[in-house]
């Protein structure tokens, strides 16, 4: 088995073709299929389920392809930290986050990570929670922030920050006017502009609505950040969100008022995954280290409200 074989199983299977995957290689697909031949020999089991659709993993080739890219971007960073000047830092760094958590910490940690380790190259993944997660169970992934602690235990995770969710409507907005706080029951009988019960944030908020015998009156169902917003200073209603849903939003001019709900526990933790530690690079390390950098002062400093040290949980680190 050798580093060649691994690139060109992992194409294929992300390909789910082995035309595509000779195409994008540049290889013949006669000599591509003898490799994979070679490559099973090796294992000793067939990797792939052929089909005039085309090909997929079996649970054999799933395994290994989950290992694959592993090995790989492992011997990517070897390769770059073997060609750079001894005592630097280097390498490259895939980072998936949440867009709220985008929203709050993006900018301060690409440009410190920049300052203080020019070597790195950061590669920050937007995406739903959910997306985020399956990036870093495939081995996509260096780095990822999520809101559970339900990973796979291969992975070490560690609380990251606490987030305080509000309600939030436009700065002009006659409802509730002269609040800071509000009831479940008050938040009921506003119009909401949620993300589908899909995302998690929906379902924890459907949660407590349950619990009351309480109907939230959903205006529009996006999950897109963006929009949500756009679509709340429009006037359509208001949304549940952390205070990082806003921060950008108020630094292009736009208010907003955010209320704090009095009789609900509307917080959720924000967990660093990575990899285990003697799977993990250097760069990845580093960008780890100024992350939490960036949260502990985004917390001391309390420009915005809601963003609260994690609660005291030691790190789950794999064995």
């Amino acid at each position: 088995m050798d580093i060649r074989q691994l690139r060109y199983f992992v194409r294929i299977v992300e390909m789910g073709s082995l035309s595509k995957a000779s195409q994008v290689l540049n290889i013949a697909q006669p000599a591509l299929s003898q490799q994979i031949a070679k490559l099973e020999d090796e294992v000793g089991k067939p990797l792939l389920v052929r089909s005039p659709r085309g090909v997929t993993p079996n649970e054999t080739g799933q395994a290994l392809y989950h290992h694959a890219r592993l090995i790989l971007r492992q011997f990517e960073q070897a390769l770059t930290i073997a060609r750079s000047d001894d005592g630097e830092i280097t390498g490259v760094c895939s980072l998936g986050l949440p867009a709220t958590t985008v929203a709050a910490l993006g900018l301060p940690l690409v440009r410190r990570v920049r300052e203080k380790y020019p070597n790195i190259s950061i590669n920050v993944v937007e995406a739903m929670s959910g997306h985020v997660g399956h990036l870093i169970r495939q081995n996509r992934l260096d780095l990822a922030v999520l809101f559970s602690r339900d990973m796979p235990d291969d992975l070490a995770v560690e609380p990251l920050m606490l987030e305080e969710l509000f309600l939030i409507l436009p700065g002009d907005s006659p409802l509730l006017t002269g609040r800071e706080t509000v009831t479940m029951t008050e938040v009921a009988q506003v119009p909401l502009v949620l993300p589908t019960s899909d995302h998690g944030l929906r379902r924890r908020i459907e949660a407590e609505f349950e619990s009351r015998a309480l109907v939230p009156r959903v205006a529009a169902e996006i999950d897109s950040l963006s929009l949500v917003m756009n679509c709340v200073f429009d006037g359509m209603g208001g949304t549940i969100k952390p205070m990082g849903a806003i921060m950008q939003e108020c630094r292009r001019g736009r208010a907003f008022r955010c209320l704090s709900v009095s009789d609900a526990s509307l917080r959720r933790t924000n967990y660093l995954y990575s990899l285990p530690p003697d799977a993990q690079s250097s760069a990845a390390s580093a960008v780890a280290h100024v992350l939490r950098q960036v949260v502990a002062e985004l917390v001391e400093a309390r420009e915005w409200r809601g963003f609260l040290a994690p609660p005291e949980v030691p790190a789950l680190v794999p064995a």
